[in-house]
C-alpha cells in the first residue's frame, strides 16, 4: 500500500539513523518528509512505455500512476534517469522535472571467448511488447545465420511471445547469458523502448558487434559503435545482420568499437556520479 509507505520509511529512517534514502521508483517518494535527502530513480515507467511503444497517453486505468510519479518527482531532492533520452521522454510526458540528472548504468567487463560462433544472439524479457519479438522473429526467417533468443516468453499477466523462426532459449541465468554473448558472432537488440538497454552494454563489454534498433536511447549511447536498423522493418534488420555475417573484418572492427564505448560505462564511473548527486542533495537539504 503506497499510502502507508511514507510512515514505514520514516520509521526505518529514524530507527537506523539513515543519512540518505535512495528509492527505485518515484511513486515511493510521495509524502516522504525526512530530515535527510531523498533520491529517486526512474528506471522506466508505464507512462513513457505507452508513449514509446504504442504512441498513447495513459488512460484511466493508469492515470493514478502518472499522477503519483509526477508528485514523486516533486517531492524528491534528486531525480535520476539512466540516459538523456529517457530524461527527455520523462519531461515530454510529465512536464519539467526539477533536479533531474542523468547517470548511465555500468557493467563489469564480460568474459572473452576463444572463438566466435556463426550465430546471432538476442536477450530480453520477450513477453514485453517493447522488446519487439515479432520483428526479430520475422528477420530470423531471412538471415543467413541462425538467431537465438534468450529470455522468458511468458509474463505474469498472461503476456506471451512466440517465435517461429528465431530459436527460443527460454530463461537463462545471467552468467550463462554473458557467456553466450561472448561466443555469439553478433548481438542484436530490437527494442522499441529502452531507458538504457543494459543487455547491449553487457554484450559490448565482450567486444560482440552490435546491431540495434534505431531508437533515441541507442543512438545516444552507441552512435558510431553499432549498426542501426529501422526498428519496425524486419527486412532492414536482416540486411544488417547479413552484412555483418558476411564480413569478418567488419565484425571485428565493430566489436572493438563497441568494447571501447563500453569502457565509458563502468561501475566506477556510475558510482562516482551517484556519489556526486548524493553530496549535492545532502548539501541542499542542509541549507534548507
Amino acid at each position: 500500500d503506497l499510502e502507508m509507505l511514507p510512515q514505514e520509511l520514516r520509521a526505518l529512517a529514524g530507527d537506523y539513523a539513515i543519512d540518505l534514502v535512495h528509492l527505485n521508483a518515484p511513486t515511493q517518494a510521495v509524502g516522504l518528509d525526512l530530515p535527510c535527502p531523498v533520491v529517486t530513480v526512474s528506471h522506466s515507467c508505464v507512462v513513457t512505455w505507452l508513449h514509446a511503444v504504442r504512441g498513447q497517453a495513459v488512460d484511466g486505468e493508469w492515470a493514478w500512476q502518472k499522477d503519483r510519479n509526477r508528485r514523486g518527482f516533486d517531492w524528491a531532492n534528486a531525480v535520476i534517469a539512466p540516459s538523456r533520452s529517457h530524461a527527455d521522454m520523462l519531461e515530454a510526458c510529465y512536464g519539467p522535472i526539477a533536479r533531474l540528472s542523468v547517470v548511465s548504468n555500468g557493467a563489469r567487463p564480460g568474459p572473452k571467448a576463444e572463438r566466435r560462433e556463426p550465430v546471432v544472439l538476442a536477450a530480453a524479457r520477450w513477453w514485453d511488447e517493447a522488446k519487439n519479438a515479432a520483428t526479430l522473429d520475422q528477420a530470423a526467417a531471412l538471415t543467413k545465420w541462425p538467431v537465438f533468443a534468450a529470455g522468458p516468453l511468458e509474463g505474469g499477466d498472461g503476456q506471451r511471445a512466440n517465435f517461429s523462426n528465431a530459436v527460443p532459449l527460454g530463461s537463462v541465468c545471467h552468467d550463462e547469458v554473458r557467456r553466450l554473448m561472448a561466443r555469439a558472432g553478433i548481438f542484436v537488440s530490437p527494442s522499441v523502448y529502452e531507458p538504457f538497454g543494459l543487455a547491449a552494454l553487457e554484450a559490448a563489454t565482450s567486444a560482440t558487434p552490435l546491431v540495434l534498433a534505431d531508437i533515441p536511447t541507442y543512438r545516444e549511447l552507441w552512435n558510431g559503435a553499432a549498426m542501426f536498423y529501422d526498428v519496425h522493418d524486419p527486412r532492414d534488420l536482416a540486411r544488417c545482420l547479413d552484412c555483418l555475417s558476411d564480413d569478418a573484418q567488419y565484425r571485428r572492427r565493430l566489436g572493438d568499437a563497441a568494447a571501447r564505448r563500453a569502457r565509458k560505462f563502468s561501475p566506477a564511473r556510475q558510482a562516482a556520479a551517484m556519489h556526486d548527486i548524493y553530496d549535492r542533495a545532502a548539501l541542499a537539504v542542509a541549507e534548507r
